[in-house]
């Protein structure tokens, strides 16, 4: 696998794209560019159709511009060098020194392209990648960029080696916010390739990067740290705050601070007892009587019967 090396012998490991995955991305660029470019035309040349000829020609011509030319620049300048048809494939587009691309690339690439792509029927295309060590086509070495590799199997990102223990909580207190992103970049590329370096090639650089960086901070480095360990030290500590930065927004968003209303305070009134007139029982007890004295029965007298017997005849 070929690699990219920058001037400062920094190795990017990025993989430059060969000739059939370009070959692929590109057919499925001019298949989306050219159905846009039928569909369109359909509809806007049956409007202007009854315009005459030099209407018509002049509507096409735009539309050539537009769509095969204007678009693909103006995907590639926005998307930072991914068309669809690359982004399906894993690829991009950068700069020879492996940093995005910018208008002017994307612009004297589409430029070249129409000529060696559109024009030659991607012959030109063809040969220049085919001869070239690291397949780029003219519009590449013109502009000066180079169609990569993004996901390349087995491919994993190396971690950055730990700061000196000795020099935990030493940069605590520097102002990281005026060091640019790019400079991060060239810091942590260097620390992760620093094994492949050689260590005269290693030592420059850091002493560079290290400067960099204490121009950027405002603040030198203690006496007797070695550029290696000091960029060590400084990355881990911008790690560090990002990762707290990152938990703290996390708390944030879970504990989200409820509003508090004041309670209103409302005036107690006092209800005075009613007063309620004793009720009369519903039964009023009836006085119990004394028991009469039973009488004593009498004995009724029994006259005897006349003596003779017999009945008595009425008289």
């Amino acid at each position: 696998m070929s690699q990219l090396v920058t001037g400062d012998a920094v190795v990017l490991g990025l993989q430059p794209a060969r000739l059939p995955s370009r070959a692929m991305a590109v057919l499925l660029d001019l298949l989306i560019v050219f159905s846009a470019y039928l569909l369109i035309s359909m509809l806007l040349l049956s409007s202007v159709f009854s315009l005459g000829t030099a209407a018509t020609a002049a509507v096409q011509v735009a539309l050539f511009v537009l769509l095969l030319v204007g678009a693909p620049i103006a995907v590639e300048t926005l998307s930072g060098g991914r068309s669809v048809g690359k982004a399906a494939f894993g690829l991009r587009v950068v700069r020879t020194d492996g940093g995005p691309i910018r208008f002017r690339h994307a612009l004297v690439r589409g430029a070249v392209g129409v000529v060696e792509l559109l024009l030659t029927l991607g012959t030109v295309g063809v040969i220049a990648s085919l001869v070239s060590a690291e397949g780029r086509r003219l519009g590449d070495v013109f502009a000066g960029a180079l169609v990569v590799r993004e996901r390349l199997p087995g491919a994993a990102s190396r971690p950055v080696p730990p700061a000196p223990h000795w020099l935990a909580g030493h940069f605590t207190e520097l102002d990281l916010s005026r060091v640019p992103d790019d400079l991060w970049l060239s810091v942590r590329q260097f620390l992760t390739r620093l094994p492949q370096l050689d260590r005269t090639v290693a030592w420059s650089m850091g002493v560079r990067l290290s400067q960099e960086l204490m121009a950027r901070v405002g603040v030198a480095a203690p006496a007797g740290v070695q550029p290696v360990d000091y960029l060590s030290a400084v990355m881990a500590e911008r790690q560090r705050r990002e990762a707290a930065r990152m938990y703290a927004a996390g708390q944030h968003v879970q504990q989200w601070p409820q509003a508090q209303y004041p309670q209103q305070q409302y005036p107690q009134q006092q209800y005075a007892a009613p007063q309620y007139a004793p009720q009369q029982p519903y039964f009023q007890p009836q006085p119990q009587q004394q028991p009469q004295p039973v009488a004593e029965p009498r004995e009724i007298p029994v006259e005897e019967p006349p003596s003779g017997g017999g009945f008595t005849p009425p008289g």
